[in-house]
Parts: C-alpha cells; structure tokens; sequence
C-alpha cells in the first residue's frame, strides 16, 4: 500500500469536506436506466415529464453511484478506507434531472477506534448532495472504515 492523504486520524468530528460537482446528462441517465433501472420515467424525456418527476429523471440508484464517484474523486482514493459495513440511511429528496449540476460535501458526525482491531476506526459521515438551484436532493449517513496511519505505515 502506498501512503495515503487521509486516515482515520485526519476525520475530525465537525470537519466538512467538499465533494465537488457533477453535471448529470440525459445520456448517462438513459444509459443507467437501461442497465439497472429500465422505468420509463429514467428512459424517456417524455415519460418523465408526464410523471410526478417532471423530466427525465436519474434513478435513485444513479443517484448513489454519482455521489460514489464525487466520494472516490475527493478523497475517498486517497484514504485508508477499507470499505464499509452499510449505509443507515438514504433519502431521495427532489428529482436529479438531465441537466442538473450536483454539488456535493459531507460532514464527520462521530468516530470511534473498533475495540477488536484498535488499527481501524469508524467514521460516521452526513453527505448531501444540492442541485445547482440549492435544493437538497439526496442524504446519505453511513459509516466508513479507515485504517489508522500507523497501520497504513506498516503496509507500505
């Protein structure tokens, strides 16, 4: 392993990272869609403007994987996460629409060292993401596991 940015030490209660942006075109909806969610509101611009949606719309699970990647580009690939062991919970706010620019941030809730393998610690996050008018349009809180940095020091 090489050294990392970030590790559990560096996840402060309070702190708040930015996740950057991400503009969200009708093509990858589709492409998503027809994937993993073929609903006719995330494969058609006129099925979703006749839904409760209004447009062309991500499914709730694209939504989660665009959030993943802003995560993964920020700082998540620089870090000393091992993974995760769930998500307490998700909220689909607002539609994500074709067109919509994502921003992204998250704030540290609370962190613990695990009592069995004290190299491990979990962090406790709240992201958000807001569509480029500022609405709230998905909640995500879960914890994550990253090594400490002396136990990353000692993979490298």
């Amino acid at each position: 392993m090489t050294a990392k940015t970030w590790a559990y030490e560096d996840f402060v209660e309070g702190i708040s990272l930015d996740l950057g942006t991400k503009l969200v075109s009708a093509a990858e909806i589709v492409e998503f869609a027809r994937e993993f969610d073929a609903q006719p509101m995330h494969l058609d611009e006129e099925a979703g403007k006749a839904s409760i949606l209004g447009g062309l719309a991500a499914s709730g699970w694209h939504t989660c994987a665009m959030f993943m990647r802003m995560l993964c580009d920020a700082f998540l690939l620089d870090s000393t996460c091992q993974g995760a062991p769930g998500v307490d919970q998700v909220k689909w706010k607002k539609p994500v629409l074709a067109g919509d620019q994502l921003t992204g941030s998250l704030v540290v809730i609370a962190r613990r060292l695990s009592k069995s393998k004290p190299q491990l610690g979990f962090v406790t996050m709240r992201s958000e993401l807001f569509n480029q008018r500022g609405e709230s349009v998905f909640e995500l809180e879960n914890s994550v596991m990253f090594l400490t940095r002396e136990a990353a020091g000692s993979l490298a």
